[in-house]
């Protein structure tokens, strides 16, 4: 008998929910809630590092006004939507399948295909970004080298994230202490040296309103972006119905306070709110606190996006998996490897696409990845509404406060956020990236509509 709100576009999760067929429910070793705040920490955030562009085109007040308001209009409603979501459908693949089960296989797809191409365009800017820190250490680096070196990390990663949830764990959790120490120790220092109001001025003077208003916003909402993408892996957290939420509920203070501490201490100390740009805080650090200050926070950074990554390619490789699995894509792909569990296939194809587009500069891959993770970051909003509609007896141990307004604000305030991010975007971006931005987006589309005949012809031949 049908259930109540049923709807075809939802077959793969209550085929999931019912028989249980998921293999890499039992195959892979699972995390528990301690290394998982640290891999949701590690993937959302990392460190504060790449903020620091912000306060010489937005202003160092608007800056932190945007780090500290940003989170109530982005993070924190998608972290209640995640949260309500994962509880009623904690499976692989997580918020594309909540997209696909509220809005059909179109939609769907877009969610899971987007998500997977932001991923390359992420997990490439990770590795270009820890081999310009090491610049930074050996500044006779040949481009040649600055390649090898992207390509030798990404091949690590790749190792540990076949290897599994647990390892990338352990590994988040060291790592992240290691970032956060010296980072914790300049502000300290810093605090300790204020004299000078943080918020002045609050914009720069004699800027254009597109530079101070759009950048800033656009960057802002990169930083808080991804609350949601760990439930791609829900699977493979132990308890996902209780530590998803609870991992959220920890991660977004979290990833607040490592922003907004770190760029107010700095700015009370050293009044030099001109002098910022890309890896300041590294600098800052040495005028606070002396040269081993600064290299060790320079160490921090480039570790920072190891985490970074390494947290990007567990995240992102279970889309293709769960593409595979509903059949968008070839079904080898849902092979599992035999001692971890894990979809060694798609992790190595990812890994792979990641190194050759690390060729490219930080600053091409980030304008096209907004467009991509905007986009999904909005239908995942939306699928929280309409799973409410369409499927409102399905069993939610978490649901977002606040009845009818709580919904509407966890759902509208991102969408209006997103709108308004890609606006400021298109008054301030390049033609690389007003060109590229639509590009990305408008592939989805044509995918699907070369894959669905391949799905349909998969799905007869199953039933045949």
């Amino acid at each position: 008998m049908a259930r109540p709100g049923y709807t075809p576009a939802a077959d793969s999760f209550f085929a999931v929910a019912d028989a249980n067929h998921l293999p890499l429910k039992s195959a892979a070793k699972k995390a528990g809630i301690f290394s998982f705040v640290f891999v949701m920490f590690s993937y959302t955030t990392g460190g504060p590092f790449g903020l620091e562009e912000m306060v010489t085109t937005s202003g160092p007040g608007m800056a932190l006004l945007y780090q500290l308001f940003i989170p109530f209009f982005w993070c924190i409603p998608i972290s209640l939507v995640a949260a309500e979501l994962t509880t009623a459908m904690p499976v692989q693949g997580g918020f594309y399948r909540w997209v696909r089960a509220g809005y059909g296989d179109f939609w769907g797809f877009l969610a899971g295909w987007w998500n997977w191409s932001a991923s390359f365009l992420l997990g490439s800017a990770y590795a270009v970004l820890f081999a310009d820190y090491g610049s930074s250490f050996f500044p006779s680096i040949t481009r040649a080298e600055h390649f090898a070196i992207c390509a030798a990390l990404i091949a690590i990663v790749t190792y540990i994230n076949v290897r599994g949830i647990t390892l990338v764990g352990k590994i988040s959790t060291v790592l992240e202490i290691a970032v956060l120490l010296p980072i914790a120790a300049m502000t300290a220092i810093a605090l300790a040296h204020a004299h000078h109001n943080p918020f002045v001025p609050l914009t720069p003077p004699h800027k254009p309103f597109s530079q101070v208003f759009g950048v800033g916003l656009a960057l802002g909402v990169w930083l808080y972006s991804g609350y949601e993408q760990l439930s791609t892996v829900a699977e493979e957290v132990d308890n996902p119905r209780r530590n998803y939420p609870r991992a959220l509920a920890i991660v977004v203070p979290m990833s607040i306070a490592t922003y907004f501490l770190p760029t107010f201490a700095s700015l009370a100390a050293l009044n030099n709110w001109q002098d910022w740009g890309t890896g300041y805080f590294a600098e800052a650090a040495r005028l606070i606190g002396g040269a081993s200050l600064a290299a060790t926070v320079t160490l921090a950074a480039a570790v920072a996006n190891v985490c970074l990554l390494n947290s990007t390619v567990l995240a992102t490789t279970r889309m293709p998996f769960a593409l595979a699995e509903d059949g968008f894509l070839p079904k080898r792909l849902t092979r599992l490897h035999p001692r971890f569990g894990t979809p060694a296939l798609c992790i190595v194809i990812s890994g792979i696409v990641y190194a050759l587009l690390a060729i490219h500069s930080l600053a091409q891959l980030i304008t096209i990845y907004a467009w991509l993770r905007v986009a999904t970051t909005l239908m995942t909003a939306l699928s929280g509404w309409r799973l409410r509609k369409t499927h409102p007896t399905l069993e939610r141990s978490f649901t977002i406060p606040g009845g009818k307004a709580g919904l509407f604000y966890s759902v509208a305030a991102p969408v209006s956020m997103g709108v308004v991010a890609i606006a400021g975007s298109l008054l301030s971006a390049d033609k690389f990236a007003l060109f590229w931005g639509p590009a990305v987006i408008l592939l989805g589309p044509i995918t699907y509509f070369v894959l669905r005949p391949k799905k349909h012809a998969r799905e007869t031949a199953q039933v045949s």
